[in-house]
């Protein structure tokens, strides 16, 4: 079972990681096995972006994103301008998208960011954003191939429309057998004890706020049920 480093992302002991790079908790392997070569039969070049990722990056990312280094999009994917937030309205609009670090699902080595690189024209880049997966997008025929058929291994979407938390993501995938453990092992004090001591922008705002970011950007999302 997982142990408080493995679920905030400080250690990659859980980890296999892939030929291609990414990692995947090491239980998952032959589910994904399963789902890459179902989906490849139909078609698809089944590709994960991005697996498991650790505290250390998670932290940069946010850090970053808090100082406007790096972009922070709106729900109509205009870049906004965080300097002219307070600290409260730049932390809900970051973790739209993003998740404070030792809250990530990618911590876990459960959940993966896919696409097919097959279905992109040649010169296009994979952007992760909602356009790409709906109708018309590239990925249209992936995600309704992966609506249909993830769940028969074991996948399902945490974030399938918008709860009032993070945004909907089409290409976000995670694994029910394991993920759905390790969100109940997920607590509000486990958190806390993990950005104890951390140089994270936004730790006082987002200390006095962990309680309600916590219900809104962590726990809400689809509840699983494979029966």
């Amino acid at each position: 079972m997982m142990n408080e480093k493995q679920l905030t992302g400080q250690t990659d002991s859980h980890i296999h990681f892939l030929e291609q790079g990414p990692g995947i908790h090491k239980e998952m392997l032959p589910a994904w096995l399963s789902l890459e070569q179902a989906a490849k039969e139909v078609g698809f070049n089944l590709t994960i972006a991005s697996g498991f990722r650790d505290f250390s990056r998670q932290l940069s990312i946010w850090n970053r994103k808090f100082a406007g280094e790096l972009p922070v999009k709106d729900d109509d994917n205009n870049i906004v301008s965080v300097q002219d937030l307070s600290d409260e309205a730049r932390i809900d609009a970051i973790m739209r998208f993003s998740a404070l670090p030792g809250a990530s699902r990618h911590h876990w080595g459960t959940d993966i960011d896919i696409y097919a690189d097959n279905l992109l024209a040649q010169g296009q880049k994979l952007q992760l954003e909602p356009w790409e997966y709906q109708q018309h997008g590239p990925f249209a025929k992936l995600t309704l191939w992966l609506e249909q058929n993830s769940r028969h291994y074991g996948f399902y979407f945490p974030y399938d429309k918008d709860r009032g938390g993070v945004a909907t993501e089409p290409w976000h995938l995670s694994y029910a057998p394991l993920a759905s453990k390790f969100q109940q092992m997920f607590t509000l004090e486990l958190l806390t004890k993990a950005l104890a001591g951390q140089e994270i922008s936004g730790q006082q705002t987002i200390l006095d706020l962990l309680p309600q970011l916590y219900q809104q950007y962590i726990t809400n999302v689809t509840e699983v049920d494979f029966g």
